[in-house]
């Protein structure tokens, strides 16, 4: 899942404090699970917002959608929007952008950042995963990831620092390359570990789009 984590209180604060009607809207799905962004969040946001800005008269109101990053139901707040003077969305960086789209006239601020792509631990303990590179390796790595786990994101093997198995630049992180040398091993798969993966087309890393195979014809009739 996506896991963000709320902006520091003033910086909110500070995006805000021109505006006399603010809409607070946060999203149920992954900032919600994360405990960033859900109507739980939102209602402490806003009664934090109501307390800074009590000498101000600055109203806050509150709408947690199903998702943000969906218009369907981004649609909800088209007859609540013209009511307010920007939108303060707790959703993730996507969820946040479409607000914008949806609402072009409003001004649009994030109360969150985005962090990444991680697993739940435990209740608020999450843990990054994946950086959504585009160019996934991790049938040859056993599933350990060399971008995300790697300080370096090394694709082929570990660098000369490797320390006692621990990463040279963060001791108690373990060295994503003893791990995936470990995994293959008991696996039996240490062949893989000699394969070398071709460099990132780090080209990917600008807007991308998916459609999904099956899909392309009702695209195609879409953007006609």
């Amino acid at each position: 899942m996506i896991v963000a984590e709320r902006k520091p209180f003033d910086e909110i604060r500070s995006m805000v404090s021109n505006y006399k009607k603010v809409l607070t809207v946060g999203c149920g799905t992954c900032v919600a699970v994360c405990l960033a962004g859900g109507s739980k969040e939102v209602e402490t946001l806003n009664a934090e917002l109501n307390l800074a800005f009590k000498k101000d008269g600055i109203e806050f109101g509150a709408e947690t959608l199903q998702r943000q990053c969906d218009m369907e139901f981004l649609a909800e707040l088209d007859n609540k929007v013209d009511q307010y003077d920007c939108l303060l969305s707790m959703a993730c960086g996507a969820g946040i952008q479409f607000l914008a789209e949806r609402f072009p006239n409003k001004p649009v601020f994030p109360a969150v950042n985005t962090s990444f792509i991680g697993v739940n631990l435990d209740v608020g303990w999450y843990e990054e995963k994946c950086r959504a590179c585009g160019q996934c390796v991790l049938a040859m790595t056993g599933g350990v990831c060399p971008v995300t786990m790697c300080a370096k994101s090394l694709f082929n093997g570990p660098c000369g620092g490797t320390n006692k198995t621990s990463c040279e630049i963060h001791t108690d992180q373990p060295c994503a390359w003893f791990k995936i040398y470990e995994r293959l091993s008991g696996q039996g798969r240490l062949d893989q570990i000699m394969k070398i993966s071709p460099p990132n087309d780090w080209s990917n890393q600008k807007p991308r789009k998916v459609i999904q195979p099956g899909y392309e014809e009702r695209v195609k009739a879409m953007n006609s």
